[in-house]
């Protein structure tokens, strides 16, 4: 199996564990920039990855 390079905005949020409208507030904000195909939203994986790499670390404490 491969590993796709852009998926569809359900499977976007859930592979970074949010919900679909915290996807689009990140849309909006420009952290993800969503790409179209025909009507199709989909958002790179690559753009999902460096992402949630930017967050900062969670500290436990």
């Amino acid at each position: 199996m491969t590993t796709p390079i852009a998926v569809g905005i359900p499977e976007a949020a859930a592979m970074i564990g949010i919900g679909r409208s915290s996807l689009y507030v990140l849309f909006r904000e420009k952290k993800i920039t969503p790409r179209k195909s025909g009507k199709r939203s989909l958002v790179l994986v690559e753009d999902l990855r460096r992402y949630v790499e930017s967050l900062p670390s969670a500290e436990r404490g």
